[in-house]
């Protein structure tokens, strides 16, 4: 068994053609062809959709800014934490 060989192809053809008849493969191929550019043209929307996200990432690290204040200063005169009394 050497895989699929053109006799296959054949075969496989004249069941489709059976099943759906010659008058309606035309349309049956226009709508596969149609359905195959919507999906191609929805992978290329997606693309450049993340293609921006990529590029903030190649870009030099800003320095970073100095913040002051935010920390309160430690309490002065009791050195223990609060206990929990049980």
């Amino acid at each position: 068994m050497a895989g699929l060989q053109g006799w296959h192809l054949i075969v496989v053809l004249l069941v489709i053609l059976l099943l759906f008849g010659a008058a309606k493969l035309p349309a049956l191929a226009r709508s596969v062809g149609q359905s195959a550019r919507v999906f191609k043209g929805e992978m290329k929307a997606m693309k450049e959709e993340d293609g921006p996200a990529e590029t903030p990432a190649h870009q030099q690290p800003q320095a970073p800014t100095s913040v002051t204040g935010l920390t309160p200063p430690p309490a002065q005169g009791s050195s223990q934490g609060p206990t929990s009394s049980s």
